[in-house]
């Protein structure tokens, strides 16, 4: 591999997340990539500069196409990503082009020019692109699927609350009851659940030349469309006072609410159940970093009793 890895945080992360499996599938990872580059006739360009989980370069095809090479530790996450790429199959996300389940490697379609719709100066439009393009990607789910339900997810806060002996560690009680209480209530019944992105971020969704705007990196969930609202809310703009956080939220909410047809008080109840699981998630992770998802949730709580 003629490129390293990112030297700036991203191979710790992995070994923190995926422990001896990670250290050990990073001393692999160079001549997994010569392989993946026979196998496909690539061209590997160096990675690109900021990566989080996972090595991710732009690559060139036998016939000059722009595509990526996306690597990871073999695991369900990443198993279910290349399985919801083969179902949205192009439709506002970016095309699977090849896979390496086994190895953990993706083959995939570059999004150019690919800017960020983070780099987008109004944030109407922001919510406006990140609407339509929820709408395009979701799926029904096939009858036998393997993805992760929003049930199973709502078990991270019973393993918060394992975690502290049955306590509640440095997370507000109160709080974390009532997220709890939210998780049953919007995970309980025959809610129709379709195949979803599950990290909805601004910065997962993409310029293109092919289709307007496109998504990347999908975790793929058996859940509620809203969950997909809920991740683009909880991902607000930087540099906010509390005071214009909130009006920027309850703007984000009320668009998202018209935009996907759903009621403002459904959009804040998953933005809210969200931000607490998330919260905890990165406490899980890292064991830091949990305060502004929490933040965030207070204010969801704050505006909902305003309606």
């Amino acid at each position: 591999m003629p490129h390293p890895i990112d030297p700036h945080g991203c191979a710790r992360k992995i070994i923190d997340v995926h422990g001896p499996a990670g250290v050990e599938w990073l001393a692999r990872l160079p001549a997994l990539v010569d392989e993946w580059a026979a196998r496909w006739s690539l061209v590997v360009l160096p990675p690109f500069a900021e990566l989080s989980y996972n090595y991710v370069a732009p690559v060139i095809g036998p016939d000059g196409a722009a595509l990526v090479m996306k690597a990871g530790v073999p695991h369900p996450e990443l198993w279910s990503e290349i399985y919801a790429l083969r179902l949205f199959d192009g439709r506002g996300i970016a095309r699977l082009i090849d896979a390496d389940p086994a190895g953990g490697a993706l083959l995939l379609e570059r999004v150019v020019p690919g800017d960020s719709l983070k780099a987008v100066g109004n944030d109407d439009e922001r919510v406006s692109v990140a609407a339509e393009v929820m709408r395009v990607l979701w799926r029904p789910l096939p009858a036998d699927h393997p993805f992760r339900t929003m049930s199973y997810l709502a078990r991270g806060l019973e393993r918060l609350r394992a975690t502290f002996d049955g306590g509640y560690g440095p997370f507000p009680p109160a709080q974390i009851d009532r997220a709890t209480a939210l998780w049953r209530e919007l995970t309980a019944g025959a809610t129709p659940t379709m195949l979803i992105h599950g990290d909805m971020n601004p910065g997962n969704i993409l310029r293109s030349g092919r289709g307007g705007w496109l998504a990347i990196d999908p975790k793929g969930y058996a859940g509620h469309p809203l969950f997909d609202a809920a991740t683009f809310l909880n991902d607000p703009p930087d540099g906010l006072s509390a005071a214009e956080l909130r009006r920027t939220q309850e703007r984000r909410v009320a668009l998202l609410a018209e935009a996907l047809g759903a009621p403002r008080d459904a959009v804040l109840a998953w933005a809210e159940a969200h931000a607490v699981l998330s919260g905890w998630w990165s406490y899980e992770d890292h064991g830091r970093g949990w305060e502004p998802a929490l933040a965030l949730a207070e204010m969801y709580e704050v505006i909902q009793r305003s309606l």
